[in-house]
């Protein structure tokens, strides 16, 4: 009878399964027409009716028939039930990932939040953050997190992981909440009666305290110690290093590291929301073990746009230079809720690349676009070479296999230069600077002919644009020892103080 009921209610999720997925067809089909009578509606002064924002992938299909002046979240609900559960599978995932690799918890792990997780994950990542702490939120009746709790230890059954965590300027602006939570977490863990090999938060504060009362720093020291969200100043958004990496504007790793943590030494906590603290940066980022940004859908992926490496690879870049050890960078892919897994960031950039830079079916599509084409070609490949210049995840043979792809293939640079000729030379000349820094360890052969095919294209240029430098023309690096405007910015003064002082 047992077995009976098992079947039974496996055949009612299954039937309720199916009614779903034909809902689902049949919103869909509506949101072709709701899209044209929303849009002329609009266009017309009239009312566009309401409905909700996020993403399918998770679900919600009450954001369908789309054509609707659609309304984001209330960032009070997250993290919601749902997406703690997430949280806390992936954060055990990501423990159990380090575990294997390492043979012991990780005592800090460093966090890139982006608002998607709000918009388009319910605040999965959040949750991921708050287990880590071991606190859980606290719900109201209306669903709305009224705050934090602490998870017992007992029930924890592992230490209180910390967290340093990299906001987003959008989740500075619209999601204080978030910075609220992490911030109370915080407080209430270094509250605890714990021994400190089970509380790495409290160990780490304590340490923080000591040492920034030692240097005597001004101000509030112990709210310094505790701070653990932190972000580019009021006003500004981005990480910086794309700005650096992208100008040729740096020597070393640690000239990038410098650059993240002069964009990133802003503390966000409930009592300071935005105010300067690099020391404190610093000293967390000492503690780091494992990197980690989550990655919810692949309707983006590490190669879109600037700011994955600049953020994610900026912070392990930093990490690592900061504290002199091996730091691991890694992916928390929750596509499938089903089934979270954990990626080291070289098999994520392979994943990309077979998928998309290398796949015939995606690069044909792309042509089909001329000038945009190619220049999507030129954005994905420049931002590839920025996660190696940050995080040195990119092989040899992607690098190779680019070169061939793109530059040496005799039909593929007759179209670039038939199409875009400078997203071309921007191509070729970020392969050959990987290949002078050292990122790349380019057969001589093949670097030789990527020098003609180079030297082809700057002459293409030359005849549209004239004589002279076309693009960037030669490799010029410098930073901010070169530039005095630079050098002497206070931030950057100070910086460098500290570089040598609390390293």
């Amino acid at each position: 009878m047992t077995e009976a009921k098992a079947i039974y209610r496996q055949a009612q999720r299954l039937a309720e399964a199916f009614k779903n997925v034909l809902k689902a067809v049949e919103l869909v089909r509506e949101s072709g027409e709701a899209e044209y009578g929303g849009f002329l509606n609009g266009l017309e002064g009239g009312f566009v009716e309401p409905g909700p924002a996020g993403s399918l992938t998770r679900g919600k299909l009450e954001i369908l028939p789309t054509g609707r002046n659609f309304f984001a979240v209330d960032p009070t609900q997250m993290p919601t039930p749902a997406a703690w559960e997430i949280g806390v599978q992936s954060a055990k995932k990501l423990l159990e990932y380090y575990l294997k690799e390492e043979g012991r918890y990780p005592e800090s792990v460093g966090e890139v939040l982006w608002s998607k997780d709000a918009y388009r994950a319910d605040g999965e990542q959040l949750a991921q953050i708050l287990y880590l702490m071991g606190v859980r939120p606290v719900w109201d009746s209306g669903g709305s997190v009224r705050g934090v709790e602490p998870i017992p230890l007992e029930e924890l059954g592992r230490p209180r992981i910390d967290v340093l965590v990299r906001i987003s300027g959008i989740v500075r602006d619209t999601l204080p909440n978030y910075v609220h939570l992490i911030d109370e977490a915080v407080a209430k863990v270094v509250a605890l009666d714990e021994p400190l090999e089970m509380n790495y938060v409290k160990k780490h504060y304590l340490e923080n305290l000591m040492k920034l009362k030692a240097e005597g720093v001004e101000g509030d020291v112990e709210e310094m110690a505790k701070a653990r969200v932190f972000a580019e100043p009021p006003g500004a958004y981005g990480a910086g290093v794309n700005y650096a990496v992208e100008a040729s504007a740096w020597r070393t790793d640690e000239d990038l590291a410098k650059v993240w943590i002069q964009w990133s030494s802003y503390m966000y906590t409930r009592r300071n929301y935005g105010k300067p603290a690099p020391e404190a940066l610093m000293l967390n980022l000492r503690y780091v073990d494992v990197v980690n940004r989550n990655h919810e859908s692949d309707e983006f992926d590490i190669f879109g746009c600037c700011c994955y490496y600049s953020y994610h690879g900026g912070f392990y870049n930093a990490a690592k230079a900061v504290s002199g050890k091996n730091v691991k960078i890694v992916t928390v892919d929750t596509r499938d809720v089903s089934n979270v897994e954990v990626r080291d960031m070289r098999e994520e950039v392979e994943r990309i690349v077979r998928a998309k830079l290398l796949n015939p079916v995606w690069i044909s599509e792309m042509k089909k676009h001329g000038y945009r084409g190619a220049n999507e070609f030129q954005r994905k490949i420049l931002h590839l070479y920025g996660w190696s210049a940050t995080a040195k995840v990119v092989e040899k043979w992607v690098f190779d296999e680019i070169a061939k792809t793109y530059i040496l293939d005799p039909e593929m640079r007759k179209w670039f230069l038939e199409n875009n000729p400078w997203a071309a030379e921007e191509v070729a000349r970020r392969l050959i600077e990987a290949a002078q820094r050292g990122l790349w360890k380019a057969d001589k052969d093949l670097l030789d002919k990527l020098r003609e095919a180079y030297g082809e294209i700057e002459g293409v240029l030359e005849e549209e644009v004239g004589e002279g430098e076309v693009q960037g023309g030669s490799i010029e690096i410098y930073t901010a020892e070169d530039v005095d405007v630079w050098k002497n910015q206070e931030t950057v003064k100070k910086i460098e103080k500290l570089w040598i002082k609390l390293r």
